[in-house]
């Protein structure tokens, strides 16, 4: 079982609303999503489209309801756009997380990204030549030394639709970064997804992995995005993704390799769907149930 002095456990916002279809549970107030979060019985979650900008006012928020940032997504154009423009923007985000007490960032390349696009994930992913791998390493291990002098540690999103997707994508990437500045955000989900050995990628790079989301697929829908051609976002209307103990993925070996290695940080069920459909305050305490079952948290 996990250590709940080391492990820390939260839930994403984009239940609740998606910052990439905004349409998707824009009925639902913040403050009810981070209620909700709180009753299902989580103490951690990333940041939301709705979420108030000023650290302040979020704060005042979140703490009366017990609930710490662990995370931001931040999106690096680090193949299409001047460095310069990219750290800028990266230096100010790490001044809000460390105004919220994270310890961590999670970022993602979203240059030649087909995510928000109505191309098809599986057949139209953007793949990176050599001059572009070569620009998204330097750059990476030049964010992780910004984050580090911030007192903040850089973890990587692979996801579907982006240049960094496949098994063979993330070992390039962990091959051409440097340890003592760039991390792993493993996410079970994504690799399930695009058909990888997502156990096979948590053990290889565990001693890099330094954040963790807990989502779950429904290879149904999945196999019916390969086979008509869809796009990311029309899997995810779909029900591509769900939370864990609701899909195909069995989460106790994960959280054994986790325990075994002891891994310390959060693990966060992220899950984006439509909650017209799937309620999250149901599905989180779903997962919240299936989640202390199987790992003690």
């Amino acid at each position: 079982m996990l250590d709940k002095n080391k492990v820390k456990l939260g839930i994403a916002p984009i239940a609740w609303t998606n910052d990439d279809l905004p349409d998707l549970g824009a009925e639902n107030t913040f403050q009810q999503c981070v209620s909700e979060m709180a009753l299902a019985g989580f103490t951690g979650c990333e940041v939301g489209n709705k979420y108030p900008k000023d650290p302040d006012e979020l704060h005042k928020y979140l703490d009366i309801r017990g609930i710490q940032i662990c995370n931001a997504w931040f999106s690096t154009f680090l193949t299409t756009k001047p460095y310069e423009e990219t750290e800028a923007e990266f230096i100010k985000h790490i001044t809000f997380l460390k105004a919220m007490g994270a310890k961590v960032v999670g970022v993602s390349e979203q240059g030649h990204s087909i995510q928000g696009t109505d191309k098809s994930v599986f057949d139209e992913k953007y793949v990176m030549n050599d001059e572009e791998w070569d620009m998204l390493c330097t750059g990476l291990n030049k964010l992780g030394k910004v984050a580090k002098d911030m007192g903040i540690t850089l973890t990587f999103h692979h996801h579907m639709g982006t240049v960094l997707q496949t098994a063979a994508e993330i070992d390039r990437l962990m091959e051409n970064t440097d340890p003592e500045l760039f991390n792993l955000l493993f996410d079970s989900g994504h690799l399930a997804y695009c058909g990888e050995d997502y156990m096979a990628v948590l053990k290889k790079y565990i001693g890099r992995i330094k954040h963790v989301h807990l989502k779950d697929i429904r290879p149904e829908v999945v196999a019916e995005v390969k086979k008509n051609g869809l796009s990311f976002l029309e899997g995810v209307r779909m029900g591509t993704f769900t939370v864990p103990g609701d899909g195909a993925i069995d989460f106790e070996p994960i959280f054994k390799v986790l325990e075994e290695n002891d891994y310390e940080g959060y693990v966060l069920v992220e899950a984006e769907q439509d909650p017209a459909k799937a309620n999250p305050f149901e599905y989180a305490v779903k997962a919240r149930k299936y989640i202390a079952e199987k790992s003690g948290l």
